[in-house]
């Protein structure tokens, strides 16, 4: 059973102070290989394949798939049965559940805003003594929104891993400069075993490595071959590590004899690194960020094709959102943790990426991550 209980607690009662508010009875989480979400490991530690019940007079069940990783890794307050005995079916579960606790007739049960519409019908006609509520914006976007400032554990979870990741930044410049990186498969395969030799669940999310003959696109496809890498021209590595559940998310570009429209892409990408970065301080919309990095290329005569960077933690894509549309409303918070990753990319001259991951202080923001240019 986990020891560290004092910050899972914390969340989880912030949910249920939630539910309170939303007078809901009975919360179910789903965490099931059609249906992955991490809420539950923010909430109870358990890494994987569980249904997590909340109720309102503040217990948590767990019905787990491996009971014995969930003895292992789920925080002491929760209460640990098998999935098994339900027949692996949420139906049955939430059903048998919701009799043994006493949930009262009528009530509001709430079931993932994922759920299919026929599934959710199914549901309807197995608890026919509640109301189900299956809604877009409810207990799983209100959770996501809480997951966006993390708290001192997660920080110090995450700046573990950064550290890791910058280990792994330096080696890759010295196998870079040494030519023992040559393809990128080499980049991809070395990032993999160095970052389980570190303690790692492994990598993030795919590692994206592409030479200068693939790296004009912004996630190469497929994500990496055994072409050249780190050879004349620009070429772009994108990886992250995940420690204890937490992600980092990277981009190094490499450069090697650039030809003068090659550097000037490269220098407007590190001009626009340096002006966001300074900008992602608490109060600050999230959008002004975007959009002064927008109207800098636009300058230029540039356009970036993606947004200026996004959440990590315990997936490597989460709020908050850093793009320049109307609609994101995000205002930075000290804990946030995000990437600022300006991006220009061209067919002919190839591409050039730089991306840190940046915490949220009172003061300055905090780069946790150490990723930049590697000129060879």
């Amino acid at each position: 059973m986990n020891k560290n209980n004092t910050a899972y607690l914390k969340r989880l009662e912030r949910v249920w102070d939630w539910m309170e508010k939303e007078d809901i009875a009975l919360l179910m989480l789903e965490d099931t290989e059609t249906r992955r979400d991490q809420n539950i490991r923010w909430l109870t530690g358990h890494p994987n394949d569980a249904l997590l019940f909340l109720t309102s007079d503040r217990k948590a069940i767990l019905a787990a798939w491996d009971v014995n990783l969930a003895k292992l890794y789920a925080c002491a307050p929760v209460i640990i049965a098998s999935y098994n005995d339900y027949n692996r079916k949420a139906i049955t579960a939430i059903s048998v559940i919701a009799k043994t606790i006493g949930i009262p007739a009528g009530s509001r049960v709430e079931i993932p805003s994922v759920t299919s519409y026929p599934t959710f019908l199914n549901f309807v006609g197995e608890l026919t003594d509640y109301d189900i509520i299956c809604r877009e914006k409810g207990a799983v976007a209100e959770i996501n929104k809480m997951r966006a400032v993390k708290d001192e554990e997660e920080i110090r979870i995450t700046k573990k891993a950064a550290g890791v990741t910058n280990e792994i930044i330096n080696l890759l410049e010295k196998n870079a400069q040494n030519g023992k990186i040559k393809t990128e498969a080499d980049a991809a395969l070395f990032i993999e075993v160095e970052s389980r030799k570190r303690g790692c669940e492994g990598t993030s999310f795919g590692t994206l490595a592409a030479g200068p003959d693939r790296s004009y696109a912004i996630h190469a496809f497929p994500g990496w071959t055994n072409a050249p890498f780190a050879v004349q021209g620009l070429s772009i590595l994108d990886f992250g590590v995940k420690l204890n559940g937490y992600c980092t998310d990277v981009t190094l570009t490499f450069a090697r004899d650039l030809n003068a429209k090659q550097e000037k892409l490269v220098g407007l990408v590190e001009k626009a690194y340096k002006l966001a970065v300074p900008m992602s301080r608490n109060g600050t919309k999230a959008r002004d960020i975007a959009a002064s990095v927008d109207a800098f290329f636009k300058k230029s005569r540039k356009e970036m094709p993606h947004g200026l960077g996004h959440g990590v933690g315990l997936e490597e894509h989460e709020y908050p959102v850093i793009r320049s549309s109307k609609e994101n409303e995000w205002v930075l918070e000290p804990g946030m943790i995000f990437t600022i990753e300006p991006g220009l990319y061209d067919p002919v001259l190839g591409g050039c990426r730089l991306e840190n991951d940046v915490l949220v202080t009172d003061a300055d923001p905090e780069i946790l991550t150490e990723s930049r240019i590697i000129w060879l």
